[in-house]
């Protein structure tokens, strides 16, 4: 029963997570948002949630993989903190863009994101390979992010 205890803690922690970027979000979205200038290659509107969805999901099975198989030692300890910091990073991302409308600051705090990510998609192929192809949609997704951020930045200076 605790492996899945702690796997349930791992999905409630990703989904607090993604509701503080959604309540963030939700409130600039038809307004300070639907003002703005997109790349031409914006998704719609309607693909974000089940997107996030998705990786929020595939985030706690990877955190709980590695957890579970390197718990207490000094790998595992690694990549739960690169986990924990992008998690952190994620939802500070959401704050900075569409609650403070701060896209340049959120280039900042994205490019940081990706680097915790990609790192903690480095150290999980070397604790659990299945951790690893779980997490590469996720660095794939906030790469595409970035190059948004950064357009969206561009184009309303």
């Amino acid at each position: 029963m605790r492996p899945i205890r702690s796997l349930l803690v791992l999905f409630a922690v990703c989904f607090l997570a993604g509701a503080i970027s959604g309540t963030t979000t939700g409130n600039s979205i038809q307004t300070w948002y639907a003002s703005q200038r997109k790349p031409e290659l914006t998704p719609p509107g309607w693909v974000f949630a089940p997107v996030w969805t998705a990786l929020y999901a595939m985030m706690a099975v990877a955190a709980w993989l590695d957890w579970r198989r390197a718990r207490g030692t000094s790998i595992g300890r690694r990549a739960m903190a690169l986990f924990s910091v992008q998690l952190g990073l994620n939802a500070l991302w959401s704050i900075l863009f569409f609650g403070l409308r701060l896209p340049g600051i959120a280039l900042v705090d994205i490019g940081l994101l990706w680097a915790s990510i990609a790192g903690w998609l480095a150290v999980s192929a070397r604790i659990d390979r299945r951790a690893a192809w779980l997490i590469a949609p996720y660095l794939a997704w906030v790469t595409f992010a970035s190059y948004l951020n950064l357009r969206i930045w561009q184009l309303n200076r």
